[in-house]
């Protein structure tokens, strides 16, 4: 469907449009997935606001798994001026695995799904551990002595390599956690040495495999990736568990946004997952587009709770 002309509005949503500049919330540093998935978003979804678009300004407001700047939308005013470039581990692993987190779902209105992010394991190019049996040689004939860069102790970049490390048949701290604020920062731990290997989205990490910086050696999802075609499936490389593991960005804001400003954001949502160029900017930093409406995003994180509830259970996280 093309985008409507000026003239072509419904003067309801004109209405309801921000009257000033909306603030995008990435709960993550800069350079990492969520802040590459919230610049995408912004840049293009300013085409669909409307014949007076207001600009969407990125603020990143990294910390504590996502948490701070996750619960700093749930308690902004609902007005559509705030909204939340919303992260599997600060909207659904935190939630599940920690009675402390001060936000719930539905302290959020869920607006959308945007895209879906696999999870890779991968080591610098340099790395002695060409391919997963090799890593996992490793660290089983040396317990506790390689490390792994994380995004906090409440992340799928943590969860990930922990799953993997049970799958193998190996103890969930074989591997030492190194933590940082965000993946962007977790991949420069990998890139300088200070980590011998690292689970994140796959959007941290395909500018590194791109330019010969990492080596990927598994990636989650039914098959293979197109443009890692030489990478095994956790399913391939024989830890089916780990496939479960996936990243994903959604659009929130806080709780009691009104319904005129509710079907404006999913009007913009719908729009730009229509749009060439946010498909192929999406899908050119490792994430399969996944636009939905807000009943169906909020369905989404619900099963997302119920999934890392259940594996901080099987993984005997307390």
């Amino acid at each position: 469907m093309p985008m409507l002309a000026a003239g072509m509005w419904p003067s309801a949503i004109r209405a309801q449009a921000p009257g000033r500049s909306v603030t995008l919330i990435a709960p993550f540093t800069p350079g990492g997935a969520a802040d590459i998935a919230a610049r995408t978003f912004a840049a293009h979804a300013m085409k669909h606001m409307g014949p007076d678009p207001q600009a969407i300004v990125v603020e990143n407001r990294a910390g504590a798994s996502g948490a701070i700047g996750t619960q700093y939308v749930a308690r902004a005013r609902p007005d559509g001026q705030t909204l939340l470039l919303a992260r599997v581990a600060a909207s659904a692993i935190l939630p599940a695995i920690d009675a402390r987190t001060p936000y719930q779902i539905d302290d959020f209105t869920w607006l959308g799904l945007l895209d879906e992010n696999p999870y890779v394991i991968c080591v610098r190019a340099d790395s002695p551990y060409k391919d997963l049996p090799a890593l996992l040689a490793a660290i089983r004939a040396e317990p506790g002595t390689l490390n792994f860069a994380t995004s906090g102790p409440a992340t799928i970049l943590d969860l990930g390599v922990r799953q993997m490390l049970a799958s193998a048949g190996l103890p969930i701290d074989a591997a030492q956690a190194l933590p940082f604020r965000g993946g962007g920062e977790a991949l420069m731990a990998l890139l300088s040495g200070q980590a011998q290997f690292g689970g994140n989205n796959l959007g941290d990490m395909m500018g590194a495999i791109r330019n010969g910086q990492v080596r990927a050696l598994v990636v989650t999802g039914e098959a293979r990736l197109p443009e890692l075609r030489g990478v095994p499936t956790a399913a391939e490389a024989g830890i089916a568990p780990l496939s479960q593991m996936a990243g994903w960005n959604a659009l929130a804001g806080p709780a009691g946004m009104t319904e005129e400003m509710v079907e404006f954001w999913s009007r913009v949502i719908a729009a730009t997952g229509r749009d060439r160029e946010w498909l192929a900017a999406t899908r050119r930093i490792g994430s399969v587009p996944r636009v939905t409406d807000g009943a169906t995003a909020r369905a989404h994180v619900a099963a997302q709770i119920e999934l890392y509830r259940g594996l901080a259970r099987q993984l005997n996280l307390g």
